[in-house]
């Protein structure tokens, strides 16, 4: 579990920042702004594999993390 709170930690920084270009970009609603940056988190986490050695669940669970937490939803 600490390994999935630091890899959260580390690509929060990145969540947060293309959650917020793509709330300049696009006009969506708030209140899909969360499920888009969920999505945008478990992306991340998807992409992260040569990054990291982290399996590819927890690499999901560690994005998913970030994509909410970026909201302030976590």
């Amino acid at each position: 579990m600490t390994e999935v709170l630091a890899f959260a930690t580390i690509i929060l920084p990145i969540v947060t920042a293309l959650t917020q270009m793509v709330k300049l970009a696009v006009s969506i609603p708030k209140n899909l702004v969360p499920f888009i940056s969920l999505a945008i988190g478990i992306l991340i986490g998807l992409l992260a594999a040569p990054l990291t050695d982290l399996e590819l669940p927890l690499r999901l669970w560690g994005g998913g993390l970030a994509g909410l937490s970026s909201t302030g939803f976590l």
